[in-house]
Protein backbone atom coordinates (compact mmCIF):
# COMPACT_ATOMS: atom_id res chain seq x y z
CA UNK A 1 0.00 0.00 0.00
CA UNK A 2 1.18 3.44 -0.83
CA UNK A 3 1.22 6.41 0.93
CA UNK A 4 -1.94 7.72 -0.91
CA UNK A 5 -3.77 4.44 0.53
CA UNK A 6 -1.66 4.75 4.12
CA UNK A 7 -2.00 7.99 4.80
CA UNK A 8 -6.27 8.30 4.68
CA UNK A 9 -6.18 4.77 6.53
CA UNK A 10 -4.46 6.77 9.38
CA UNK A 11 -6.86 9.67 9.35
CA UNK A 12 -9.53 7.03 10.40
CA UNK A 13 -7.42 5.38 12.77
CA UNK A 14 -7.38 8.14 14.31
CA UNK A 15 -11.28 9.23 14.36
CA UNK A 16 -11.62 6.26 15.50
CA UNK A 17 -9.77 6.37 18.47
CA UNK A 18 -11.61 10.46 19.03
CA UNK A 19 -14.94 8.41 19.01
CA UNK A 20 -13.62 5.57 21.21
CA UNK A 21 -12.69 8.29 23.48
CA UNK A 22 -15.88 10.12 23.47
CA UNK A 23 -17.59 6.90 23.92
CA UNK A 24 -15.80 5.21 27.14
CA UNK A 25 -15.89 8.70 28.78
CA UNK A 26 -20.09 9.22 27.94
CA UNK A 27 -20.50 5.40 29.49
CA UNK A 28 -18.96 5.97 32.49
CA UNK A 29 -20.90 9.73 33.15
CA UNK A 30 -23.85 7.91 32.85
CA UNK A 31 -23.10 4.99 34.63
CA UNK A 32 -21.82 7.26 37.75
CA UNK A 33 -24.70 9.13 37.19
CA UNK A 34 -27.86 6.50 37.31
CA UNK A 35 -26.04 3.46 39.08
CA UNK A 36 -25.75 3.98 42.92
CA UNK A 37 -23.30 1.55 44.75
CA UNK A 38 -23.67 2.59 48.00
CA UNK A 39 -27.06 0.75 48.28
CA UNK A 40 -25.09 -2.30 48.60
CA UNK A 41 -24.06 -1.26 52.40
CA UNK A 42 -27.51 0.29 53.30
CA UNK A 43 -28.78 -3.54 52.39
CA UNK A 44 -26.64 -4.99 54.63
CA UNK A 45 -28.29 -6.27 58.49
CA UNK A 46 -26.70 -4.10 60.28
CA UNK A 47 -25.05 -1.75 57.87
CA UNK A 48 -22.30 -0.25 58.37
CA UNK A 49 -21.67 3.18 59.65
CA UNK A 50 -21.83 6.11 57.79
CA UNK A 51 -18.09 7.34 58.12
CA UNK A 52 -17.46 3.61 56.90
CA UNK A 53 -19.43 3.28 53.93
CA UNK A 54 -18.11 6.47 52.77
CA UNK A 55 -13.89 5.40 53.06
CA UNK A 56 -14.95 2.38 51.44
CA UNK A 57 -16.55 4.40 48.59
CA UNK A 58 -13.86 6.79 48.47
CA UNK A 59 -11.25 3.45 48.42
CA UNK A 60 -13.06 2.88 45.05
CA UNK A 61 -14.14 6.09 44.00
CA UNK A 62 -17.65 5.60 43.72
CA UNK A 63 -18.73 7.75 46.10
CA UNK A 64 -22.22 9.49 45.12
CA UNK A 65 -21.41 12.76 47.36
CA UNK A 66 -17.49 13.46 45.48
CA UNK A 67 -18.48 15.78 42.45
CA UNK A 68 -18.72 13.52 39.40
CA UNK A 69 -15.98 15.35 37.06
CA UNK A 70 -13.75 14.64 40.13
CA UNK A 71 -14.59 10.78 39.85
CA UNK A 72 -14.27 10.57 36.39
CA UNK A 73 -10.98 12.44 36.70
CA UNK A 74 -9.65 10.07 38.34
CA UNK A 75 -10.93 6.88 36.54
CA UNK A 76 -9.97 8.24 33.15
CA UNK A 77 -6.23 8.95 35.01
CA UNK A 78 -6.30 4.92 35.82
CA UNK A 79 -7.79 4.22 32.12
CA UNK A 80 -4.80 5.93 31.04
CA UNK A 81 -2.48 3.44 32.68
CA UNK A 82 -4.68 0.03 32.13
CA UNK A 83 -6.35 0.67 35.83
CA UNK A 84 -10.28 -0.27 35.62
CA UNK A 85 -10.36 -0.05 39.63
CA UNK A 86 -12.34 -1.50 41.86
CA UNK A 87 -15.44 -3.04 42.14
CA UNK A 88 -18.05 -1.74 45.48
CA UNK A 89 -16.20 -4.51 47.26
CA UNK A 90 -12.80 -3.92 47.15
CA UNK A 91 -11.84 -6.89 44.00
CA UNK A 92 -10.16 -5.70 41.33
CA UNK A 93 -12.08 -5.32 38.02
CA UNK A 94 -8.99 -6.04 35.62
CA UNK A 95 -8.60 -8.94 37.59
CA UNK A 96 -12.13 -10.31 37.19
CA UNK A 97 -12.58 -8.64 34.05
CA UNK A 98 -9.28 -10.50 32.17
CA UNK A 99 -10.87 -13.73 32.89
CA UNK A 100 -13.96 -13.18 32.25
CA UNK A 101 -12.89 -12.15 28.93
CA UNK A 102 -11.05 -15.09 27.97
CA UNK A 103 -14.42 -17.20 28.12
CA UNK A 104 -16.37 -14.65 26.11
CA UNK A 105 -13.67 -14.00 23.30
CA UNK A 106 -13.71 -17.50 22.87
CA UNK A 107 -17.50 -17.78 21.81
CA UNK A 108 -17.33 -14.47 20.67
CA UNK A 109 -14.66 -15.50 18.06
CA UNK A 110 -16.37 -18.94 16.96
CA UNK A 111 -19.65 -16.77 16.62
CA UNK A 112 -18.20 -14.11 14.35
CA UNK A 113 -16.11 -16.41 12.11
CA UNK A 114 -18.79 -19.02 11.46
CA UNK A 115 -21.65 -16.12 11.26
CA UNK A 116 -19.18 -13.81 8.81
CA UNK A 117 -17.85 -16.75 6.71
CA UNK A 118 -21.40 -18.97 6.35
CA UNK A 119 -23.11 -15.52 5.73
CA UNK A 120 -21.04 -14.56 3.48
CA UNK A 121 -21.22 -18.13 1.46
CA UNK A 122 -24.90 -18.49 1.52
CA UNK A 123 -25.49 -14.95 0.38
CA UNK A 124 -23.42 -14.75 -2.52
CA UNK A 125 -25.10 -18.76 -3.56
CA UNK A 126 -28.35 -17.40 -3.02
CA UNK A 127 -28.09 -13.93 -4.59
CA UNK A 128 -26.61 -15.79 -7.73
CA UNK A 129 -29.84 -17.48 -7.90
CA UNK A 130 -32.17 -14.86 -7.22
CA UNK A 131 -35.71 -15.80 -6.86
CA UNK A 132 -35.07 -19.43 -7.26
CA UNK A 133 -36.60 -21.87 -4.88
CA UNK A 134 -33.10 -21.90 -2.77
CA UNK A 135 -33.34 -18.28 -2.91
CA UNK A 136 -36.89 -18.04 -1.21
CA UNK A 137 -36.49 -21.17 1.23
CA UNK A 138 -33.57 -19.43 2.19
CA UNK A 139 -35.61 -15.78 2.61
CA UNK A 140 -37.67 -17.75 4.73
CA UNK A 141 -35.43 -19.12 6.77
CA UNK A 142 -33.44 -16.20 7.23
CA UNK A 143 -36.65 -13.86 7.90
CA UNK A 144 -37.95 -16.67 10.73
CA UNK A 145 -33.98 -16.53 12.63
CA UNK A 146 -33.99 -12.39 11.97
CA UNK A 147 -37.34 -12.40 13.94
CA UNK A 148 -36.67 -14.84 16.77
CA UNK A 149 -35.34 -13.08 19.97
CA UNK A 150 -31.59 -14.04 20.95
CA UNK A 151 -32.86 -15.29 24.34
CA UNK A 152 -35.91 -17.79 22.50
CA UNK A 153 -33.09 -18.93 19.69
CA UNK A 154 -30.80 -20.14 21.84
CA UNK A 155 -33.21 -21.76 24.64
CA UNK A 156 -34.65 -23.94 21.82
CA UNK A 157 -31.21 -24.73 20.76
CA UNK A 158 -31.02 -26.03 24.38
CA UNK A 159 -34.12 -28.25 23.53
CA UNK A 160 -32.99 -29.07 20.14
CA UNK A 161 -29.48 -30.56 22.42
CA UNK A 162 -31.01 -32.44 24.96
CA UNK A 163 -33.61 -33.96 22.18
CA UNK A 164 -30.37 -35.20 20.02
CA UNK A 165 -28.84 -36.85 23.09
CA UNK A 166 -31.78 -38.81 23.48
CA UNK A 167 -31.78 -40.04 20.42
CA UNK A 168 -28.28 -40.69 20.02
CA UNK A 169 -28.19 -42.27 23.30
CA UNK A 170 -25.05 -39.73 24.40
CA UNK A 171 -24.06 -37.21 25.01
CA UNK A 172 -22.97 -35.49 21.95
CA UNK A 173 -23.89 -31.70 23.18
CA UNK A 174 -23.49 -30.24 26.38
CA UNK A 175 -26.36 -27.52 26.72
CA UNK A 176 -25.13 -25.91 29.75
CA UNK A 177 -21.27 -24.85 31.36
CA UNK A 178 -18.40 -23.91 29.72
CA UNK A 179 -16.83 -27.45 30.59
CA UNK A 180 -17.75 -30.57 32.84
CA UNK A 181 -16.94 -29.95 36.68
CA UNK A 182 -14.27 -31.92 37.74
CA UNK A 183 -13.19 -33.30 34.50
CA UNK A 184 -9.88 -35.33 35.03
CA UNK A 185 -8.82 -36.39 31.33
CA UNK A 186 -6.22 -35.45 28.95
CA UNK A 187 -5.22 -32.45 26.83
CA UNK A 188 -7.30 -34.19 23.69
CA UNK A 189 -10.31 -35.15 26.17
CA UNK A 190 -10.52 -31.91 27.94
CA UNK A 191 -10.26 -29.90 24.05
CA UNK A 192 -13.22 -32.58 23.28
CA UNK A 193 -15.35 -31.53 26.43
CA UNK A 194 -15.16 -28.17 25.57
CA UNK A 195 -16.24 -28.48 22.03
CA UNK A 196 -18.98 -30.17 23.20
CA UNK A 197 -19.98 -27.09 25.36
CA UNK A 198 -19.27 -24.42 22.48
CA UNK A 199 -21.30 -26.34 20.29
CA UNK A 200 -24.89 -24.94 21.08
CA UNK A 201 -23.51 -21.32 21.94
CA UNK A 202 -21.64 -21.06 18.75
CA UNK A 203 -24.52 -21.57 17.12
CA UNK A 204 -27.01 -19.47 18.86
CA UNK A 205 -24.45 -16.38 18.15
CA UNK A 206 -23.79 -17.36 14.75
CA UNK A 207 -27.09 -18.18 13.42
CA UNK A 208 -28.25 -14.83 13.41
CA UNK A 209 -25.60 -13.44 11.92
CA UNK A 210 -25.48 -15.62 9.18
CA UNK A 211 -29.28 -14.82 8.36
CA UNK A 212 -28.37 -10.81 8.59
CA UNK A 213 -25.19 -11.31 6.78
CA UNK A 214 -26.70 -13.48 4.02
CA UNK A 215 -29.67 -10.83 3.17
CA UNK A 216 -27.14 -8.39 2.94
CA UNK A 217 -24.42 -10.45 0.35
CA UNK A 218 -27.34 -11.25 -1.27
CA UNK A 219 -28.67 -8.17 -2.17
CA UNK A 220 -24.98 -7.45 -3.09
CA UNK A 221 -24.44 -10.11 -5.42
CA UNK A 222 -28.08 -9.68 -6.71
CA UNK A 223 -26.60 -6.45 -8.37
CA UNK A 224 -24.29 -7.47 -9.84
CA UNK A 225 -25.27 -11.08 -12.16
CA UNK A 226 -26.47 -9.00 -14.69
CA UNK A 227 -23.07 -6.72 -14.97
CA UNK A 228 -21.21 -6.48 -18.14
CA UNK A 229 -18.23 -7.86 -16.89
CA UNK A 230 -20.05 -11.10 -15.50
CA UNK A 231 -21.64 -11.44 -18.89
CA UNK A 232 -17.93 -11.05 -20.61
CA UNK A 233 -16.68 -13.61 -18.16
CA UNK A 234 -19.36 -16.30 -18.68
CA UNK A 235 -18.85 -15.33 -22.80
CA UNK A 236 -15.32 -16.42 -22.05
CA UNK A 237 -16.01 -20.00 -20.54
CA UNK A 238 -16.83 -19.72 -17.03
CA UNK A 239 -19.59 -20.84 -14.99
CA UNK A 240 -21.55 -18.96 -13.48
CA UNK A 241 -20.64 -19.77 -10.15
CA UNK A 242 -16.98 -19.50 -10.93
CA UNK A 243 -18.00 -15.80 -12.67
CA UNK A 244 -19.75 -15.07 -9.73
CA UNK A 245 -16.81 -16.67 -6.85
CA UNK A 246 -13.81 -14.93 -9.15
CA UNK A 247 -15.38 -11.08 -9.94
CA UNK A 248 -18.37 -10.44 -8.29
CA UNK A 249 -17.82 -11.63 -4.73
CA UNK A 250 -14.50 -9.31 -5.02
CA UNK A 251 -16.72 -6.23 -6.11
CA UNK A 252 -19.16 -6.63 -3.08
CA UNK A 253 -16.95 -7.82 -0.18
CA UNK A 254 -15.70 -4.16 -0.09
CA UNK A 255 -19.17 -2.85 0.71
CA UNK A 256 -19.37 -6.00 2.90
CA UNK A 257 -16.61 -5.47 4.99
CA UNK A 258 -18.03 -1.94 6.30
CA UNK A 259 -21.48 -3.70 6.89
CA UNK A 260 -19.78 -6.48 9.17
CA UNK A 261 -17.96 -4.03 11.35
CA UNK A 262 -20.38 -2.05 12.33
CA UNK A 263 -22.94 -5.22 13.03
CA UNK A 264 -20.48 -6.18 15.94
CA UNK A 265 -22.45 -4.53 18.50
CA UNK A 266 -25.58 -6.53 17.34
CA UNK A 267 -23.29 -9.83 18.11
CA UNK A 268 -21.83 -8.97 21.01
CA UNK A 269 -25.67 -8.47 22.63
CA UNK A 270 -26.73 -11.89 21.15
CA UNK A 271 -23.26 -13.44 23.23
CA UNK A 272 -24.07 -11.16 26.25
CA UNK A 273 -28.09 -13.42 26.26
CA UNK A 274 -26.33 -16.20 25.18
CA UNK A 275 -23.78 -16.28 28.04
CA UNK A 276 -27.10 -16.08 30.32
CA UNK A 277 -29.11 -19.21 28.93
CA UNK A 278 -26.58 -21.72 28.65
CA UNK A 279 -24.59 -20.62 32.09
CA UNK A 280 -21.02 -19.41 30.65
CA UNK A 281 -18.97 -17.09 32.77
CA UNK A 282 -18.18 -13.96 30.87
CA UNK A 283 -18.32 -10.15 30.71
CA UNK A 284 -22.15 -10.87 29.88
CA UNK A 285 -22.77 -12.09 33.27
CA UNK A 286 -20.56 -9.83 34.51
CA UNK A 287 -22.29 -7.31 32.73
CA UNK A 288 -25.66 -8.12 34.36
CA UNK A 289 -23.95 -8.65 37.98
CA UNK A 290 -22.58 -5.50 37.71
CA UNK A 291 -25.74 -3.15 36.90
CA UNK A 292 -27.74 -5.02 39.38
CA UNK A 293 -24.85 -3.72 42.26
CA UNK A 294 -24.82 -0.41 40.77
CA UNK A 295 -20.58 -1.05 40.34
CA UNK A 296 -20.24 2.09 38.08
CA UNK A 297 -16.47 0.85 37.43
CA UNK A 298 -17.45 -2.70 36.63
CA UNK A 299 -20.20 -1.43 33.98
CA UNK A 300 -18.03 1.24 32.59
CA UNK A 301 -14.86 -1.86 31.81
CA UNK A 302 -17.56 -3.78 30.50
CA UNK A 303 -19.00 -1.28 28.06
CA UNK A 304 -15.19 -0.06 27.25
CA UNK A 305 -14.45 -4.03 26.31
CA UNK A 306 -17.12 -3.77 23.91
CA UNK A 307 -16.63 -0.27 22.31
CA UNK A 308 -12.80 -1.82 22.12
CA UNK A 309 -14.50 -4.15 19.80
CA UNK A 310 -16.04 -2.94 17.80
CA UNK A 311 -13.75 0.04 16.87
CA UNK A 312 -11.45 -2.41 16.26
CA UNK A 313 -13.92 -4.56 13.80
CA UNK A 314 -14.00 -1.12 11.79
CA UNK A 315 -9.87 -1.04 11.90
CA UNK A 316 -9.80 -4.20 10.60
CA UNK A 317 -12.91 -3.09 8.08
CA UNK A 318 -10.55 -0.56 6.95
CA UNK A 319 -7.67 -2.18 6.53
CA UNK A 320 -10.04 -5.34 4.12
CA UNK A 321 -11.00 -2.38 2.15
CA UNK A 322 -7.61 -1.05 1.64
CA UNK A 323 -6.53 -4.33 0.54
CA UNK A 324 -9.30 -5.16 -1.27
CA UNK A 325 -9.73 -2.14 -3.47
CA UNK A 326 -6.82 0.75 -2.26
CA UNK A 327 -8.83 3.58 -4.14
CA UNK A 328 -11.64 3.00 -1.29
CA UNK A 329 -9.50 4.77 0.89
CA UNK A 330 -8.77 8.05 -0.69
CA UNK A 331 -9.47 11.06 0.62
Amino acid sequence: MGRRVVVPLLRRVLRRAVLLFTAVSCVYLLAAATLHPRENFEAQRPPPPPAAVDAALDAANLNDRTPLFQRYAVWISGIAVGDFGRTWDGASVNEELSRRIGVSVRLLAAGAVLGCIGGVALGTWTGSRVRGSADRAVTALSLLVISVPVVVLAVALQHVGVWANQVAGMDLVRVTGEATPGFSGGVGEQALDRLRHLVLPTLAVALPQIALYSRYQRSLIADQVGAEYLRTARAKGMTRSQAVVRHALRVTLIPAAAYFSYSLAVLLTSTVFTEQVFGWHGVGEYLFEAVGQGDVNAVAAVCCFGAVCVTAAGVVSDLVRAVVDPRSQAG
